[in-house]
């Protein structure tokens, strides 16, 4: 016969965040084990494509505040916000911007 098994928890009902694994211990016993969520990890604002970073760990809310600060950034400039391309991009156009201020002033002086 088989062997039953009840949740050890609170929660009694099969929802999203409920999610329970039956693993084998010795003594040819079942356990029930409580599965945890899966994380989808940080990523880059809307508005800017929401882009998975590299390098920065998926961490569930609780898990990240105990991990150390390497483990959640990116040494460089808004780094575990950004990604690098968006950062090199930024960069590229405040330096064309300024430029182009020269370039007017520049133009201005001449007339």
């Amino acid at each position: 016969m088989v062997q039953r098994l009840s949740h050890k928890r609170h929660n009694k009902f099969n929802t999203k965040s409920n999610k329970f694994v039956i693993k084998h211990i010795p003594g040819g016993k079942l356990h029930i084990q409580h599965k945890k969520k899966k994380v989808s990890g940080p990523r880059t604002p809307r508005y800017l494509g929401h882009k998975r970073l590299a390098g920065v760990k998926a961490l569930r809310s609780v898990d990240a505040t105990a991990a150390p600060k390497r483990r959640k950034t990116v040494n460089r400039a808004y780094g575990g916000v950004l990604t690098g391309q968006q950062v090199r991009e930024r960069i590229v156009r405040a330096f064309l911007i300024e430029e182009q201020k020269i370039v007017k002033r520049v133009m201005n002086k001449r007339r």
